[in-house]
């Protein structure tokens, strides 16, 4: 599938979350009222974990660099994913949350967007710096970061840390993607700990957004 393709995909994807995560309405797939902020706590699930990155330009960053200092929403994807309520999905998502806090300059300031590729002999640095362009339309908002790995070496242990499967499928032309996924969307506190892990049933935006800003609220009570 040609990149514009696969990228228009994402694109209406984005769009449709965008427009389902206005406000606190209930949808189809997220009928409940989403938590107050402060009005329940997170446990600690465990330390991210680190490992070794190239950013888009090229240069090398650690994992525990975009995983510190800041509360991020780390998602794993890969670019040639054209599964509506997948990777797009996932993306949509921390769209969302990139355009509210680009309106909102404390979340700004606390908030970091990683979106992690699995699939780095596609999704080189030159490609990921394609997708980055979802992120260049709103230069207030918290810092979005699209990353990958030299090599599938490097990437085997970061897979395995976080629990990510990931395999081929048994036909590569499929329409979707020839990668067979989980989807999963991880919350890390500014500590570098793992404070929720959000799959394809439970990654709505309003709970994501209610869980950032419950762990902003921990921040000001320490």
């Amino acid at each position: 599938m040609r990149l514009h393709t696969v990228f228009l995909v994402w694109l209406i994807a984005a769009a449709n979350v965008a427009v389902l995560a206005l406000g606190n309405t209930r949808t189809a797939d997220h009928d409940y009222d989403a938590p107050v902020p402060g009005t329940y706590t997170l446990p600690i699930i465990k330390p991210a974990a680190d490992g070794a990155l190239v950013a888009p330009d090229g240069t090398s960053v650690r994992l525990a660099e975009l995983t510190r200092g800041r509360i991020t929403v780390l998602s794993f994807i890969y670019t040639r994913c054209a599964a509506a309520k997948a990777c797009p999905y996932a993306t949509g998502v921390l769209i969302q949350l990139h355009r509210e806090s680009a309106d909102d300059a404390r979340l700004a300031r606390n908030l970091r967007l990683v979106s992690m590729s699995f699939d780095p002999e596609n999704d080189t640095p030159e490609r990921m710096t394609a997708y980055a362009t979802l992120a260049s339309q709103h230069p207030t908002a918290a810092p979005w970061h699209f990353v990958t790995t030299r090599s599938p070496a490097d990437l085997r242990p970061i897979l395995t840390a976080y629990g990510q499967a990931v395999d081929r499928k048994a036909n590569p032309a499929d329409p979707t993607g020839p990668l067979n996924h989980t989807l999963r969307v991880f919350l890390v506190d500014a500590a570098g700990q793992i404070r929720n892990i959000y799959s394809s049933g439970t990654l709505d935006p309003r709970l994501v957004l209610a869980d950032i800003r419950t762990l902003m609220l921990e921040e000001t009570r320490k």
